[in-house]
């Protein structure tokens, strides 16, 4: 049995940890409390304007256009939105593994725009190639930030340096649920399910459907990667303020086991000292 003093310390070392991760779990809730917010106002705006650009594109006919082709290069290139900061659970991980599980994203075939120190990290470590950098932006998201993200990586696609663009971030469903998902931003496809009306109703553009593109799609792509940023934000707080939870709950039992093992140990430390002392007295007499 440990003594009573490497008891104390012990507990001493995990009411200290168990306060900081109580904080940590304010703060996370604090700022969960404004990021969903803000996800519950932008969202409904994104979800329409991927439908809207979805259904028009159905009703184009046989369009040809630069963002709906892949061109030659072979490659795939993935945005991936994870966080600067660990202490979230499987959060990072988890974006981490919609790549390093999937096939059609092996390290040799696919280049990487990370958002978030923790995903480039890991990322690196299994060989995949980092292509650019932006974990500043994942600290405070505006649209601007978007806006130069798509046009850095819609200039390397024009450019022929991959072929296929995603963009793998989790989803905010729920406090306690958050999905880690991985999409297809370019070439633009009518993929999802569209109406035979829609089809069939072709879409006639104003100016040519060549100009019209060259403005909507960026529009797009901007769209859903601000959307993806701010869902992402979301889910990283609420993957932490359920993990620093977790982690308070286990720290307050780990102090109560504690110190029952503390009472323990002294409750025979005192008995063995009584005892000691009977045995002495009995020897005198």
């Amino acid at each position: 049995m440990a003594s009573m003093r490497d008891i104390q310390r012990r507990k001493a070392s995990i009411q200290s940890t168990g306060q900081i991760t109580k904080a940590m779990k304010l703060v996370s809730t604090v700022k969960l409390q404004k990021a969903k917010a803000r996800v519950e106002t932008a969202k409904p705006y994104f979800n329409k304007m991927h439908q809207t650009v979805i259904s028009m594109l159905a009703r184009s006919g046989n369009v040809e256009h630069r963002f709906l082709k892949s061109g030659n290069s072979k490659k795939k290139a993935v945005i991936v939105i994870t966080s600067n900061r660990g202490l979230a659970g499987g959060y990072n991980m988890n974006i981490a593994k919609l790549l390093t599980t999937n096939s059609e994203f092996s390290a040799d075939n696919t280049v990487v725009y990370c958002v978030g120190r923790k995903g480039k990290e890991i990322l690196e470590r299994k060989g995949y190639k980092v292509k650019a950098d932006y974990s500043e932006v994942i600290e405070d998201v505006i649209y601007r930030d978007a806006m130069d993200i798509q046009e850095n990586v819609l200039k390397d696609f024009e450019a022929g340096e991959f072929g296929e663009l995603y963009i793998a971030y989790t989803v905010f469903k729920n406090t306690v649920s958050h999905i880690p998902t991985i999409i297809k931003l370019l070439p633009a496809t009518t993929e999802e399910e569209v109406s035979e009306e829609d089809k069939l109703t072709l879409m006639n553009f104003e100016p040519n459907e060549e100009e019209a593109l060259d403005i909507i799609i960026p529009k797009y792509v901007t769209s859903l990667i601000y959307g993806s940023l701010i869902e992402a934000v979301a889910s990283e707080n609420g993957a932490r303020m359920a993990a620093m939870d977790s982690a308070t709950t286990n720290a307050e039992e780990m102090i109560e086991d504690l110190s029952l093992k503390f009472n323990r140990a002294r409750q025979s430390s005192i008995t063995q000292e009584l005892t000691e002392i009977v045995a002495g007295a009995e020897a005198i007499g």
